[in-house]
């Protein structure tokens, strides 16, 4: 769809980005004029613009495809790890990364389902201007969870193809290069969100088994009966649940001599509130 410039005068879309409108947002679908490039679409009524290039939001020029006849000038491997949280390590996955022969990696500690990842943009600016001119570019992920599952990595997966921009996966069920539009990348990336959901469904049934055979759930418990009595004190001096969980210590356990969290002493003064109400026939 993007091989070609837009036709039309008020848009000119250069080739490599999606159409415009005349208020400089990206088009919500390509222009007739455009999509009749393309002789299987001769006969649509409308093509849409994938939302990869997040359609009504501001326009931006992308780099353009290279010639379908020019030879790479070269291969570059760009590398990206991520962890879920701050505690886990990213040396095994920069480590394989190198291994493979990446020549920059880029990391970051960040949730799967974060909005924004600096890195992983970052990554793919470098791979889109190094493309642009001319090279050969391929982006190395340790594993595709680390990139996404389901619709979270069909999105980036799609917007590298768009770009020209391989995509190398070194371990995992998507082990290998790929190519997103792929009916078995398709299939693959759906069963990997598919089994995300069924892990937490699982997990979700276990805990409300247990419940019901009035088993507890989650960590040992930090709190005791001091605990809630100086909580109660320092409520009834209108204290914020941060200052108060500052003036209370853990006496027992893994946590001993530190503070419980603001959470913890509101799931405690809410279980003796709850506990004290009085029964309604």
């Amino acid at each position: 769809m993007e091989a070609s410039d837009c036709p039309m005068s008020s848009c000119a879309a250069p080739a490599g980005s999606p159409c415009r409108t005349a208020k400089g947002k990206v088009a919500v679908q390509y222009h007739t004029a455009r999509f009749r490039l393309v002789p299987h679409l001769t006969k649509a009524l409308g093509v849409p613009v994938p939302g990869v290039r997040r359609p009504g939001t501001a326009w931006v020029e992308l780099p353009r495809p290279a010639a379908a006849h020019a030879e790479p000038a070269g291969h570059v491997r760009i590398g990206y790890a991520r962890a879920s949280t701050v505690r886990q390590s990213l040396h095994a996955q920069t480590d394989s990364l190198k291994a493979a022969g990446v020549t920059r990696v880029f990391a970051e500690k960040v949730s799967t389902r974060a909005a924004v990842r600096p890195e992983l943009e970052g990554a793919v600016a470098l791979a889109r201007e190094m493309r642009a001119s001319g090279v050969a570019v391929t982006l190395v992920v340790h594993e595709h969870k680390r990139l996404g599952r389901g619709i979270e990595l069909a999105a980036p997966a799609e917007q590298l193809k768009a770009s020209g921009i391989g995509l190398e996966f070194l371990t995992g069920e998507l082990q290998g290069s790929h190519t997103p539009s792929g009916i078995v990348f398709t299939v693959l990336a759906a069963l990997s969100g598919m089994e995300r959901e069924y892990i937490r469904d699982r997990t979700l049934e276990g805990q409300e088994s247990a419940r019901a055979r009035g088993k507890s759930i989650g960590g040992a418990a930090v709190t005791d009966p001091a605990m809630l009595s100086m909580a109660l004190h320092l409520r009834g001096q209108a204290m914020s649940l941060r200052d108060i969980a500052a003036h209370l210590v853990i006496t027992t356990g893994k946590k001993k001599g530190r503070h419980p969290s603001a959470a913890t002493v509101l799931r405690m003064l809410r279980e003796h509130d709850d506990a004290a109400a009085p029964v309604k026939g």
